[in-house]
């Protein structure tokens, strides 16, 4: 069995306000395996960012532990890759420099990373553009580096909080069959955060499914349709009864 990479135990937040402490997580448990990838979806609002953060050491628990391989998360940590909605590139940047960014901030050496980083690039379908500009390319040309960013520096864990979201539909479907290749090839350890409840069947090992604030975890959904998965799986009846089952816990008769 694969050895747990996320241990997350009881944790709760509470965001202060001036009208008192507002709830956003509650009683969250959940593991995530070595090599895995799993998916959160639930309503907005309901601290699927906040878990995020929180996973990432960017933000402090209020109750609860977040151990990553048995070590306890209690701030940013280097061995940890997140992808945000937004690439975040640096205008000024190249692609290959934007690549290299945390190389650059944790001092590994450029000479010792940049093979890997022209790997990634090509592992992406970016090779060719290593010398252009982030305003050279196209939004999922964009996201494709900032995937390559956070695997830059063999992250023990990817966090990606809705990454595809700002992209157009058929951009979004090509992503999802892209970032579905580099895992195959890979077997990072992914936590991918967002709102479609068919991206997340479609991606993920295993689906989180939270409910609205105070978020807690309603229920694990295993997703074991053979991979690679193409776009036609989407309409077999396996993921469609899958799909469904999740979202029947945000239909207006779920919370009656």
């Amino acid at each position: 069995m694969a050895r747990e990479v996320i241990a997350v135990r009881g944790v709760a937040c509470e965001y202060a306000t001036p009208r008192g402490n507002v709830p956003a997580l509650e009683a969250i448990d959940l593991t995530v395996a070595e090599g895995e990838f799993v998916a959160v979806v639930g309503p907005s609002g309901c601290g699927k960012s906040t878990l995020l953060k929180i996973l990432a050491g960017l933000l402090p628990t209020t109750r609860g532990e977040v151990r990553l391989r048995d070590v306890p998360v209690t701030g940013p940590r280097r061995d940890i890759g997140v992808v945000f909605q937004s690439p975040v590139l640096f205008p000024w940047r190249t692609v290959l420099d934007n690549v290299l960014l945390p190389v650059d901030v944790q001092r590994l050496g450029r000479a010792a990373n940049l093979r890997r980083a022209l790997d990634l690039l090509a592992l992406v379908g970016l090779s060719g553009f290593e010398e252009r500009y982030p305003w050279e390319l196209s939004g999922g040309m964009q996201q494709r580096v900032a995937i390559t960013r956070a695997l830059i520096h063999n992250p023990a864990m990817l966090l990606m909080d809705e990454p595809f979201a700002a992209l157009d539909a058929m951009t979004r479907e090509s992503m999802n069959l892209e970032l579905q290749r580099i895992w195959l090839e890979r077997r990072e350890t992914v936590l991918f955060i967002t709102h479609s409840i068919p991206e997340a069947v479609f991606l993920a090992d295993r689906v989180f499914v939270m409910t609205a604030r105070p978020g807690r975890i309603l229920e694990e959904v295993a997703v074991r349709i053979p991979r690679p998965r193409a776009l036609e799986a989407t309409a077999a009846a396996e993921f469609g009864a899958l799909v469904q089952r999740i979202r029947g816990h945000f239909s207006p008769r779920a919370g009656s």
